[in-house]
């Protein structure tokens, strides 16, 4: 059975025009594309995303880096979406990243690491839903 799974391109890969390779690579890897926008995060719209790293040291640092540059918000459709996505990006630390994962190729730091993923199929319904609507999710996705 196919599920969905959320995934942003973060500011540092839009502003390193690396969009086009993440994206087809995602492509490569069978993820369907069922939803995409392109949107500038406010201060307010990060922190309510990040609210569960609200008490951590490095929450304050993501809201910021998060709302620098637009990002891009993408809704995905796999067998095995959710960890199938967490293997292709791979690590949050890009040091510690798998060769030839997506983080590994293109991150700078363990923030600066190019993409959001979903880390539960519970918390990729919750995420998907903070960024589209059901319409959005739902039509032309056959």
């Amino acid at each position: 059975m196919k599920e969905r799974t959320l995934a942003i391109l973060k500011p540092d890969c839009i502003k390193r025009k690396l969009a086009g390779e993440v994206i087809s690579r995602l492509i490569a890897e069978g993820f369907d594309i069922i939803a995409m926008k392109m949107i500038k995060l406010t201060r307010e719209t990060a922190g309510a995303f990040y609210a569960v790293h609200k008490e951590r040291s490095f929450y304050d640092d993501l809201v910021k880096f998060m709302t620098e540059y637009r990002v891009v918000v993408l809704a995905l459709e796999k067998e095995n979406a959710v960890v199938d996505l967490r293997k292709v990006i791979g690590a949050t630390d890009p040091a510690m990243a798998d060769e030839g994962t997506v983080r590994k190729m293109f991150a700078e730091s363990k923030q600066r690491n190019i993409i959001h993923a979903s880390d539960s199929i519970e918390n990729a319904a919750i995420e998907m839903a903070f960024f589209f609507s059901t319409k959005e999710l739902t039509e032309n996705n056959s």
